[in-house]
């Protein structure tokens, strides 16, 4: 089953250590990212994956929950929010930096086709440093020096699965489900049949804002349209996507059967427009 999807709020602790010395953080700054870019995948996933790690100015630890392995899936991906302590986001970004995120380290580039590029970001008094490791997990044809490297920055993102063996479970705070402040829906026509052999999938009325909403800026699919739900309609749409409704639920609107796809959108997100940039 899938996680409800609640709200978690990052709470000022009155005993919490100091703040960060470098002033530059505000709430929705990305602090520290970790994300699967490209691969051999559909054009439209590229516009609805989510980070697998997000860490925020505010403490706010942003990370994907598992999925129930059942196809049709779940049409709403469950993701997980701690509050770190300023503590923990200074040793976050230092163990990142010390993985090799922003170095000049030789990374190569294995001998596989069509496997993503892991990417990371760290920010640290107001710099952005940014590393992508083409086929990570991959050392195919690779020199020892750059399979040492590689290594560093994989063991970092390992442990990150683990925040408080990582960082003390007094600076990773409570994990709790997250709960979005906004959800892009993705709207096609539907256009697919019951497939052969499977339970033919139950129209579900859609309660949100109009279908299909203007088109997507930058898509990478001709045609996709792409709306914002938040305020009054927010609950009411997260209600809609939930388990049981799946990756082949057709929504109507007004007659119209459409494919509905659903992004939570993250803090340093506020539309569509962010899903391509």
């Amino acid at each position: 089953m899938i996680v409800p999807v609640f709200f978690a709020a990052a709470c000022a602790d009155p005993n919490a250590a100091p703040p960060l010395d470098n002033g530059a953080y505000q709430p929705a700054d990305v602090v520290l990212r970790v994300e699967s870019v490209g691969g051999f995948v559909p054009p439209d996933f590229t516009v609805t994956q989510l980070p697998t790690y997000s860490l925020y100015g505010d403490g706010r630890f942003i990370t994907q929950m598992p999925q129930i392995a059942i196809y049709p899936g779940p049409s709403l991906p469950g993701l997980s929010v701690r509050t770190v302590s300023p503590a923990g986001i200074a040793q976050l970004v230092q163990l990142a930096l010390d993985a090799g995120v922003g170095s000049a380290d030789d990374l190569g580039v294995p001998g596989v086709a069509d496997v993503p590029s892991t990417v990371f970001t760290v920010t640290k008094n107001g710099a952005v440093s940014t590393t992508s490791v083409a086929a990570l997990g991959f050392d195919s044809g690779l020199s020892q020096p750059q399979v040492a490297a590689r290594k560093k920055l994989s063991d970092f993102m390992d442990k990150l699965a683990d925040l408080p063996g990582m960082i003390g479970a007094a600076n990773a705070g409570e994990e709790k489900p997250y709960e979005p402040g906004a959800l892009a829906v993705l709207a096609d026509p539907w256009m697919m049949a019951d497939p052969i052999g499977e339970q033919p999938q139950a129209e579900k009325a859609w309660p949100g804002p109009a279908l299909p909403g203007p088109d997507l800026p930058g898509s990478p699919v001709p045609g996709m349209h792409c709306l914002t739900v938040t305020g009054a309609e927010l609950p009411k749409a997260l209600e809609a996507a939930a388990w049981p409704t799946n990756v082949l639920t057709p929504f109507v609107w007004e007659g119209q059967r459409y494919a509905l796809s659903f992004r939570p959108l993250l803090p340093d997100e506020s539309g569509c427009a962010d899903l391509t940039r």
